[in-house]
């Protein structure tokens, strides 16, 4: 007969204790990096838990240690949208830059001086992971930054991340970090995968990536990854700046790459960049450079972003490595702006641990100055040990029959005439809403949350109806019906229902959501809100010329020319008109005061602290409405200083300057008499 009982309460709490005892032992070998332990008793200590688990299943927790071994393998992996973005960062390759990324933050946040926190750019894969009462639940890769795969299975087998944190953390903490794989690891798993006959990897990147990406997470346990954190995309119970932040992390049980450094000034980066480069191979881990980031969270939300990429981080990559191949041809891609790219394809040439084919010539300047020619012999290198970049011809070894290349006249694509904007180094395609190489990534823009909010129109639908000759412009979307969509593949009745209601419920839209969709240039949703608010209407603003369009608050010379120009092209023109026509109605907004007598104007605040009457957002807005500057910094400059719930250092700051201080009560009486 089997064993009616449950386990001894001894056994129970033996259990517990060991799996205490075991998740203390990984955090200080990984956190702290002060083992108390020789590793023969940290083994010790499993196996008797493994033992009691064997013999008692029930006593087996998600958490346990010994849960790491991994699952049976997965059929594959499903795809996570990620509730914040993982962007990517810009990048820097000189000092010059690096000085010009610290003036941009100092000059838009009127400080002489700013604090960063400088790390180690890890050579690994990005990842995310969220945590629900403590427990991991969920791991995901990068992906496109919004989209990753779901890799929880694999990244539990991984010993320096943390199955459950320590202390008290938020119910919800979603963690970014980066998963690698030491150079002595690396060399120890090719060891042992050529031992066993098996394919060996190129670099510890290429390693680290491949054994995330296992089906088997079993495969994974085997392989010596690491993961060090460097930030969250939540802000619950946070401190408000990145290296507190960092610190509170680490106190959960979140490792932290041990050179993470607070710097103050652009002097400091540059010495913390100088000393890593020359460390550079001594560390067991590859690095292809630092990341420096502001490290007031405030100020990083007053900073903002642009594209794809955050304003207040930079990653500064270091010297690349070289090699020498044949120049085979130079062709021209089509970006979704229209940039025309020139690209070189190369005789396959092995750099910086990768076989290289293709290589970037960034724009027509670029290959004239160069003045490299199809057929020539180049010098190649991957900028940062990322990006391919042809250097410069070997002139000595140039074919007499070379000849100079120069920029097409028209697209490639679709035809239209190729312009170049006054100023601009870029070469485009004028074909705008209607040129083939540019639609899908327009089109994904042009129904993305912050535009149009077309639910359920993902990438890969998006693809189907390009390719499938349904969709040439935004205006065919509204004219899909539930047939045609349940036609395609992997769309049901109900799915395309639901998606011929979403594109309904779009038809009504603020101008301001329509403006940021048409994916006009150097326009992002504050720039497109600033556009509705100035002109009201759409056609005000298309009758607007450039000096018309200059006075609009954020707009300059450049962005008001690719306003202008976008409007010119008449096939854009035509987009609206088939929008029209297809039942899309911009709702017109309300217009600024044309009199320009805004009475908040020439004042400067600060928001701190948590409000209950309003969103800090919702009351930046109505401030900047009356012609009020939201900074994130305390100045003498500063108006006023508006605090919530718990506020931080500023209210300090404004108690010391003399700078009036406002409650809710005090930011509801000033909007209300403004």
């Amino acid at each position: 007969m089997g064993r009616s009982a449950g386990p001894p309460a001894e056994l129970a709490e033996r259990a517990q204790a060991l799996r205490e005892a075991l998740q203390e032992h990984n955090y200080r070998y990984y956190v702290l990096e002060d083992p108390t332990v020789p590793d023969a008793e940290y083994d010790r200590l499993l196996r008797e838990l493994e033992r009691i688990e064997q013999e008692w299943p029930e006593l087996i927790s998600d958490d346990s240690p010994t849960q790491r071994v991994g699952a049976a393998p997965a059929e594959g992996f499903e795809t996570v949208e990620h509730a914040v973005p993982m962007l990517s960062l810009a990048n820097a390759f000189s000092e010059q830059e690096v000085r010009e990324f610290d003036r941009r933050i100092r000059d838009q946040l009127d400080l002489a001086t700013i604090d960063y926190v400088a790390e180690p750019k890890l050579d690994g894969v990005a990842i995310a992971l969220r945590y629900e009462s403590g427990r991991l639940v969920l791991a995901a890769t990068r992906g496109d930054g919004y989209t990753g795969e779901n890799v929880t299975s694999n990244v539990r087998t991984i010993d320096s991340v943390p199955l459950s944190l320590r202390g008290k953390p938020p119910d919800l903490l979603e963690v970014r970090g980066e998963i690698c794989m030491s150079r002595s690891g690396f060399a120890d798993l090719n060891r042992r995968l050529a031992a066993a006959d098996q394919k060996t990897f190129v670099n510890p990147r290429n390693a680290a990536s491949g054994s995330l990406r296992q089906l088997d997470s079993k495969i994974t346990a085997q392989r010596p990854l690491r993961f060090f954190c460097y930030g969250s995309a939540t802000s619950e119970a946070l401190p408000d700046s990145h290296a507190a932040m960092l610190k509170q992390l680490r106190e959960w049980g979140l490792p932290i790459h041990p050179e993470v450094r607070r710097v103050s000034g652009v002097e400091d980066l540059l010495a913390y960049h100088a000393d890593l480069l020359v460390r550079r191979d001594e560390m067991d881990f590859e690095i292809d450079g630092v990341v420096y980031k502001v490290d007031d969270l405030d100020q990083q939300r007053e900073m903002g972003f642009v594209s794809r990429a955050p304003r207040w981080a930079l990653a500064h990559k270091f010297p690349a490595e070289e090699e020498m191949t044949r120049l085979i041809d130079i062709e021209v891609q089509v970006g979704r702006t229209g940039a025309l790219t020139p690209v070189a394809r190369l005789a396959p040439v092995f750099v910086g641990g990768v076989t290289v084919t293709n290589a970037t010539l960034h724009n027509a300047d670029e290959v004239r100055r160069k003045d490299v020619r199809p057929g020539d012999m180049v010098i190649v290198r991957r900028a940062g040990d990322v990006i391919p970049e042809v250097v410069g011809p070997v002139l000595d070894k140039r074919p007499d029959d070379a000849r100079p290349w120069s920029m097409p006249e028209s697209c490639p694509a679709c035809g239209s005439a190729v312009a170049r904007v006054e100023d601009e180094a870029v070469a485009r395609c004028t074909g705008g809403l209607v040129c083939p190489a540019q639609r899908k990534r327009a089109l994904e823009h042009f129904v993305s949350r912050k535009a149009m909010d077309i639910d359920g129109l993902g990438t890969r639908l998006i693809e189907q109806l390009v390719e499938a000759d349904l969709v040439h412009s935004p205006a065919d979307l509204y004219r899909l019906d539930g047939d045609t969509l349940a036609s395609l593949e992997r769309m049901g009745e109900k799915s395309a229902s639901n998606l011929v209601q979403a594109i309904a419920r779009s038809r009504q839209v603020p101008l301001a959501r329509l403006l940021f969709a048409l994916g006009i240039r150097e326009v992002g949703e504050v720039s497109a809100r600033n556009l509705a608010r100035h002109f009201g209407t759409l056609d005000k603003l298309i009758a607007a010329d450039v000096g018309a369009l200059e006075a609009v608050r954020d707009v300059g010379p450049i962005m008001a020319r690719h306003i202008r120009a976008f409007f010119d092209e008449p096939h854009n023109r035509q987009v609206l008109t088939a929008l029209a026509e297809a039942g899309v109605r911009w709702q017109e907004a309300e217009p600024e005061n044309e009199g320009g007598s805004q009475p908040l104007a020439g004042q400067t605040f600060v928001l701190t602290g948590s409000l209950e009457q309003m969103t800090r957002s919702e009351a930046k807005t109505r401030l900047e409405g009356l012609g009020a500057r939201v900074t994130g910094s305390v100045s003498k400059n500063t108006t006023a200083v508006i605090v919530g719930d718990s506020p931080g250092s500023k209210l300090d700051k404004a108690k010391e300057l003399g700078i009036t201080v406002l409650d809710e009560d005090g930011l509801a009486s000033l909007l209300e008499s403004s």
